[in-house]
């Protein structure tokens, strides 16, 4: 086996690798743990609800939020994501006091980023790490009142980064990035993450490829040591799949679409499209 196709062979098994730690996050309960649809809403607030209410303790994958209808707002790894165009710093302050009385009203507070021209908003349950129908009900509030100030959901520009960096041993490593870069170590996952949400995630690939000098000297072609991965709602993914293929990329893995999809640059330096999609 050449060393290229050795690489390409052990970035998809690690993505592989990552994706089903991260699949026991997402997964969907077997039993019916949908939240109502908006009519079912509806009839609850009448008095007359026909959908027997969800268990705000219940984590939600993917295609429990679908079935909820919020056009506004996207899965992203563990959280519900929206961004609202405002067009102006004080229509975005004003959606922000909104949201910031509706989540004191349901003792559920999100994560807010106010920049001039838009509002973005991140939802999850931190009690039981993922999205819950406390979620849902708060995304619906929000959404409403982003839909009486005339700002539009803009979906398409919604995106998550992380950064993969391969190595041998990740005991070995993995305190000195967490201390560098003043991130958290979980225990039930591969990677150090930012407390406040502000930096990228990075997480650690267990690999067998060079990574030292005399290694790098004997391979036959270079070691790519970071990558990125970029994790999109899957309506976007294969759009941005294209423009980057247009632009002089290439495509190195295809075969668990949409899940994970491999490209590289002119140069051979690999790239992850991730979505939600096959994780529950």
């Amino acid at each position: 086996m050449s060393d290229e196709k050795q690489q390409d062979d052990q970035v998809d098994q690690a993505d592989q690798d990552r994706d089903d730690t991260q699949d026991g996050q997402d997964e969907t309960p077997e039993e019916p743990q949908e939240v109502h649809a908006p009519d079912g809403r509806d009839a609850h607030e009448k008095g007359t609800a026909t959908v027997e209410e969800p268990d705000p303790k219940v984590v939600l994958g993917g295609h429990g939020v679908e079935a909820a209808l919020l056009d506004d707002w996207r899965v992203m790894f563990d959280q519900l994501h929206a961004r609202f165009e405002t067009g102006d710093f004080a229509t975005g302050l004003t959606l922000v006091d909104h949201i910031g009385k509706a989540a004191e009203k349901a003792d559920h507070h999100p994560d807010v980023d106010l920049r001039y021209g838009f509002v973005e908003v991140h939802l999850s349950s931190h009690d039981v790490g993922g999205v819950t129908s406390r979620d849902v009900d708060l995304a619906r509030t929000i959404s409403d009142h982003a839909g009486r100030l005339g700002a539009r959901a803009a979906t398409e520009k919604l995106q998550v980064l992380e950064i993969a960096l391969d190595t041998r041993d990740l005991d070995a490593v993995r305190p000195f990035w967490a201390a560098l870069l003043a991130y958290d170590t979980p225990e039930d996952d591969d990677a150090v993450v930012d407390p406040d949400g502000r930096g990228p995630t990075l997480w650690f690939q267990v690999t067998d490829e060079p990574v030292t000098e005399a290694d790098r000297q004997a391979a036959a072609s270079p070691v790519q040591r970071f990558h990125l991965d970029l994790r999109l709602p899957p309506e976007d993914a294969e759009r941005r799949i294209k423009a980057a293929l247009d632009a002089g990329g290439t495509l190195v893995d295809d075969a668990m679409a949409p899940r994970f999809t491999v490209l590289a640059d002119a140069q051979g330096n690999k790239a992850c499209v991730t979505t939600w999609v096959g994780r529950g």
